[in-house]
């Protein structure tokens, strides 16, 4: 009981009301070693055979287990065997930030393909689906251009394709929204951070434009509190997370931004994803300026793909997910599985 209270727990996957879990199911916390160091999935599916879907959460470092765990997994683990994983660094992954030197773009890269061969090798499967949310659709994108033999389809969602460009955008758009109403904290705000790319230190000021972006529903649509709201209801109410994970959580948050902040700024999938081997789906919000949706749809006109196909949906920004949970799940299944 201790232990589930410090590191959390999951619940089997039952029928209706019954304790006995299905048989056939997988439901469990695991760590696994990438790269040389131990880090954390959550596995779930009602049929042990059924396709894995992997997917990489936002940040860098925030993870998603507990936004995924709520609104998406009740649904896709019916049709999907759902990895979620604490990349390096990451809350329940915290201790893997170290060595330092392992926290780079093309480490995180290695630890993805390492994780999708574990996961076929496991499951008997030779290829898996990977979704990538934000900054994960980034590292999906780099991960799915290294091994395309190892995926079914690459999905994106709140793409990152010109991290700058995209800071630069996000910026000008946020202090014409405050311009437009007014509101003279906000741009004051605004102008004394001044424009991407912003001097060190700059994760306080990543911080404050985030927190106006989201007061104009450039981060959550219908939501002014944005993003930190959804994270901190998940993060409290998950029982996949432990009270260590939900303070790692945020030293994590912290820690990986840190160290991965500078690389993350140089990412420009126009010059370094040109093509992939792979079918291409992104789900993008329409009214996103986090991850600036309109640099997604560019990118996707450019890529080179076997397929490709954009998805948009008219009432979120950048967290599909949860914003319209039930279309973004319909959606994967009926993209990815055919209904």
């Amino acid at each position: 009981m201790l232990d589930r209270w410090l590191h959390g727990a999951t619940k089997p996957i039952t029928d209706g009301r019954s304790r006995t879990p299905v048989p056939g199911s997988v439901a469990v916390i695991e760590q696994v070693v990438l790269g040389g160091v131990a880090q954390s999935v959550v596995i779930r599916g009602r049929h042990r055979d059924a396709p894995v879907l992997l997917y990489l959460h936002g940040g860098p470092g925030t993870s998603e287990l507990g936004m995924v765990r709520t609104y998406n997994m009740p649904a896709l683990e019916e049709r999907f065997l759902v990895v979620v994983w604490d990349q390096r660094g990451a809350a329940k992954s915290f201790a893997a930030r170290e060595p330092a030197a392992g926290m780079t773009i093309a480490q995180l890269v290695a630890d993805t393909c390492e994780l999708a061969d574990l996961l076929c090798r496991r499951f008997g499967q030779e290829k898996v689906y990977l979704v990538g949310h934000s900054w994960g659709s980034a590292l999906g994108a780099l991960t799915a251009q290294r091994r395309p033999e190892r995926f079914h389809a690459f999905v994106g969602v709140g793409q990152v394709a010109h991290m700058l460009e995209g800071e630069r955008i996000s910026y000008a758009w946020t202090l014409a929204q405050a311009r437009r109403a007014g509101d003279s904290r906000s741009i004051r705000t605004l102008e004394r951070i001044g424009p991407p790319p912003y001097a060190e230190p700059v994760r306080p000021k990543v911080v404050a434009q985030r927190a106006v972006l989201a007061k104009y529903g450039g981060e959550v649509h219908d939501n002014r509190l944005g993003g930190l709201l959804i994270v901190l209801s998940t993060l409290l109410r998950t029982r996949e997370y432990g009270l260590l994970d939900r303070v790692n959580f945020f030293r994590g948050v912290f820690a990986s931004m840190d160290l991965l902040w500078p690389q993350i700024m140089a990412l420009d999938l126009f010059e370094q994803v040109p093509r992939l081997d792979v079918p291409v789906l992104l789900l993008e919000g329409r009214h996103d300026y986090e991850a600036p949706s309109e640099l997604a749809a560019r990118w996707l006109d450019t890529l080179v793909a076997p397929e490709k196909r954009l998805v948009w949906f008219e009432r979120s920004a950048h967290f599909i997910n949860v914003e319209e949970a039930d279309a973004f799940n319909r959606c994967l299944i009926d993209e990815l599985l055919g209904g």
